[in-house]
């Protein structure tokens, strides 16, 4: 950790000394509006920060996820709902997500994004109903799913939403989320599903508990403190320079680790990217599709294969667009496929305040690859020189940096600049959700597909994530970029199981270092 890092670090963890109370980490039920500070506003953190300012026509950035339900109890078998009793239930749980309340205002002159309470708030802005059409199978799920997702979120309003439709063949029912990245990554994500249900099938829920919306700050406020932040940037450089004064060694040893990682992060990015039809000026509307597979298998192909059950989900991935691609006659040999791996990076109690701590690993898919086997080594050896290296600390010490000036400037900067470079074709994110069962008032949630949202001339993005010994993907694509998704999302069976046949039919590795 270099000594900017850890002076910023060490902010986060006491607090800044100026009027404004530390942002309520995400599912925590012991907050409450009485935490906030008397300012009356929480600033978003640089990362959070980052996802409203990229914010425009093409780029929405949205995380949805489509999670389907059985019956509820004593339900007929088309899953009605009694819609005014699951609003009810969802303002009951709501304390535990703090911003779920607020909405997002700005700082005069700075701009910096700060959440507000919404003196307006009304669940039912937030809670929808719906039905399916005849005859309510998976693709009239998935069609409704993409009209949600390519609608913008009200800015006036807490900027979340969820639909509970009705109206399924195979019974039950379906919930539609859809949350501002500002919010939530992969990780707090999963904070906010087990805020949402139970682990047990209980029918009854306590009451909201009272809850008091704090009128916004004045102007004035506003301004008088966003002047005061900008002195932490100054504060932050004296910690760090006491610290290199102090202890010389450690902290050039941090910095040469970050100066590597950052030259590393760099190196991967900056050469132009290879063209693709996936990557192409997109637009509003999106296509959206779904499969699962076993973690069982993906677990023994883990131990089998001597890897991480990232590099399983990896090569699966890689196996599929490779297939789908050559569909599409893309020539693969020698393509330079560069994906962005998200990296969750918090390390305390401080991390825990802001709704995104990720870094992120650059990975080349070696989607010229046939031979499974081969196609895995290559992603391991570039997953275990990523994890060697720290490369996650370069992205993540400028979000702290940025944190420590207290400027909209530098996270302005950044994205701008990360925007220009486009360093990479898509995102692949994977994400340990709940190992459990989870209910809705007694309805058991059988699958929940995330669905990661698209930035400039990203036409595909793909999640997925574990819950209850299945790992459920979710494909999000622009409209016009990706007409056939169904042939990628067919493709996911097919990779995993030609890598399952090609491990079966060698010697299982010999392990020569402990679990990852």
């Amino acid at each position: 950790m270099s000594a900017l890092h850890e002076a910023a670090s060490r902010d986060e963890k006491h607090g800044r000394a100026r009027g404004v109370a530390r942002r309520m980490p995400p599912g925590d039920p012991t907050t409450s509006s009485a935490d906030a500070a008397p300012s009356g506003y929480r600033r978003l953190s640089a990362q959070d920060s980052s996802f409203v300012l990229v914010e425009s026509d093409g780029t929405q950035p949205y995380v949805c996820a489509v999670a389907r339900f059985e019956p509820p109890a004593g339900a007929a078998h088309t899953g009605a709902l009694d819609i005014e009793r699951v609003r009810a239930y969802v303002a009951s749980r709501l304390h535990r997500l703090p911003h779920y309340r607020q909405r997002l205002a700005f700082v005069p002159v700075q701009g910096l994004p700060i959440w507000i309470d919404d003196v307006r708030f009304d669940v039912g802005c937030h809670v929808h109903h719906a039905g399916l059409p005849h005859p309510g199978g998976r693709r009239e799920l998935q069609a409704l799913a993409a009209r949600i997702a390519s609608n913008p979120l009200d800015r006036d309003r807490p900027l979340w939403e969820i639909w509970f439709v009705e109206g399924l063949a195979e019974g039950g029912f379906a919930a539609i989320v859809k949350v501002h990245h500002c919010m939530v990554d992969g990780v707090s994500g999963v904070g906010v599903i087990t805020a949402l249900l139970s682990p047990t099938p209980e029918t009854s829920f306590e009451p909201a508990p009272p809850w008091s919306p704090q009128p916004p700050p004045s102007a004035l406020t506003l301004l008088a403190d966003g002047v005061v932040g900008l002195a932490g940037i100054g504060v932050a450089a004296l910690r760090a320079a006491s610290l290199a004064l102090t202890r010389p060694l450690e902290v050039g040893a941090s910095a040469a680790r970050l100066a590597t990682s950052t030259w590393q992060t760099v190196a991967t990015g900056v050469p132009p990217l290879a063209r693709t039809p996936l990557n192409r000026p997109i637009g509003r509307a999106r296509r959206v599709d779904w499969r699962s597979l076993d973690l069982g298998v993906l677990r023994e192909l883990r131990k089998r294969l001597d890897g991480t059950l990232n590099d399983v989900a990896l090569c699966v991935v890689a196996g599929a667009l490779s297939r789908y691609l050559r569909t599409r006659r893309v020539p693969l040999r020698g393509l330079d496929f560069r994906i962005v791996v998200p990296v969750d990076v918090r390390s305390g109690d401080g991390d825990r305040d802001a709704a995104n701590r990720v870094s992120a690993w650059f990975v080349t898919l070696p989607l010229g690859e046939r031979n499974p086997l081969r196609r895995f080594e290559k992603i391991r050896e570039q997953t275990r020189r990523r994890k060697q290296s720290h490369a996650a600390n370069a992205i993540d010490f400028f979000m702290r940096f940025a944190d420590a000036s207290g400027s909209t400037q530098l996270t302005s900067w950044g994205v701008r600049f990360v925007s220009s470079l486009r360093p990479y074709h898509m995102i692949v994110t994977n994400v340990h959700g709940p190992p459990v069962p989870l209910y809705l008032l007694g309805a058991r949630m059988l699958e929940f597909h995330p669905l990661l949202p698209l930035f400039a001339n990203q036409g595909l993005a793909i999640a997925m994530m574990s819950y209850a010994g299945r790992v459920h993907i979710g494909l999000n694509a622009d409209w016009d970029a990706v007409r056939d998704l169904e042939v990628l999302a067919d493709a996911f069976d097919d990779s995993l199981a030609e890598l399952r046949d090609a491990a079966e039919r060698r010697p299982a590795a010999r392990r020569v270092r402990g679990p990852c």
